[in-house]
């Protein structure tokens, strides 16, 4: 995806530039009203930019220099909105197939049983959509989208509209989208643990405007950030590899730049990649590595970044082969003497590390586990 955008509409003027992740999901976060849904809009051809180019896998959809502006039908999209919009009148099967008929043959890729089969929906194929739950039909819809053989899958929120347990349903589907179909995926969401658990180029909007795109973990690293990510406190994300699902005492073993973090235990697969989010107050810093302790995970490290909020405790950024925020107090900050380029310990505990959702069948995709959530 290369997409660069200039429209402006009413009081509001959106000015993006950024480009997708080759296949994955690329994330487009930000707050209600950054301009997100306009843009997936414009890819789409569901709004028209005033001025840009809008080009996917090589093709370009629109360029308002050399007049180009193909319309929805020809831009081999599939598009995934928060509501579904199943056709009423139509069976599920019916539904799944309305717009795979609508593509010629020679461009479908896409099969009808492998997309029932990946998204759990062969026994409600004879159903009405108003015999669903909020969680079935979004994974019709989704099965819909897949079906027409789409060069770019856009999704708006697709989660927002279902309750904690139905949104529980369909993540693990929608993670397993880009491996199993090698699609690219446009995935607009406000909720950060979606894009953690989803997302391998993230990028962050607000007002209209790009502020950053990168990895999660490089976005979710940055001081300069906190105050546009909506999170109550500062955390790191560092991406891992199940190395021990279960040792002998219980504990989950991940591996990561050399470093091996042990966690409690949870669900997954020897070699399956995760990633870790951790909280900074469940971090602490030593000037040297403590002999007797309960500290599990101890990693050497150096300083980085000290950010002061003007509060009784300052964030320290270090640097352990992966960035890592500890929250300490200013007591401590001034008896340790700490300051950027000083070598330190990073100890965390592994039991504040807890899981989250995981999908041990993935073999590629990141899952997410929470710390202390």
């Amino acid at each position: 995806m290369d997409i660069r955008i200039n429209h402006r509409q009413g009081g509001f003027t959106l000015d993006v530039a950024f480009r997708g992740a080759p296949s994955g999901v690329t994330a487009l976060y930000g707050p209600s009203g950054a301009g997100k849904t306009s843009v997936v809009n414009m890819v789409a051809g569901l709004l028209k930019p005033d001025a840009g180019r809008i080009a996917v896998n090589g093709l370009c959809l629109f360029d308002s220099a050399r007049h180009i502006d193909l319309p929805p039908e020809k831009r081999r999209i599939g598009y995934v909105f928060q509501d579904g919009r199943l056709l009423p009148h139509l069976s599920v099967r019916s539904n799944l197939t309305y717009g795979m008929h609508r593509t010629p043959a020679r461009r479908r890729f896409v099969k009808f049983d492998p997309v029932v089969e990946l998204l759990g929906i062969g026994r409600l194929l004879d159903r009405r959509p108003s015999k669903l739950s909020g969680g079935e039909k979004q994974r019709v819809a989704i099965g819909r989208a897949l079906l027409t053989s789409p060069a770019l899958l856009l999704m708006d929120e697709p989660l927002a509209a279902l309750d904690p347990a139905r949104k529980a349903e369909v993540l693990p589907f929608v993670m397993r989208l880009g491996r199993e179909f090698a699609i690219p995926i446009l995935y607009v969401s406000h909720a950060l643990d979606e894009i953690l658990h989803l997302a391998v180029r993230m990028v962050l909007i607000q007002e209209g405007r790009v502020l950053a795109e990168d990895d999660p973990e490089v976005l979710l690293s940055r001081s300069d950030l906190q105050s546009h990510l909506g999170r109550s406190e500062t955390e790191s994300v560092i991406s891992a590899v199940v190395d021990e699902p279960e040792d002998a005492f219980g504990l989950t073993r991940l591996r990561f730049g050399g470093h091996t973090l042990k966690v409690q235990q949870f669900q997954a697969a020897r070699g399956e990649s995760v990633r870790v989010r951790i909280p900074a107050r469940q971090v602490a810093v030593a000037l040297s590595p403590p002999r007797r302790t309960s500290f599990q995970n101890v990693f050497p490290g150096e300083i980085r970044e000290i950010w002061d909020h003007g509060a009784p405790f300052v964030d320290v950024r270090l640097d352990i082969g992966r960035p890592l925020w500890a929250r300490i107090t200013r007591q401590s900050l001034s008896e340790l003497n700490l300051k950027p380029g000083r070598p330190v310990f990073a100890l965390i505990k592994s039991v504040a590390v807890s899981p989250g959702p995981s999908d041990a069948s993935r073999e590629k995709e990141p899952s997410l586990v929470v710390v202390d959530a």
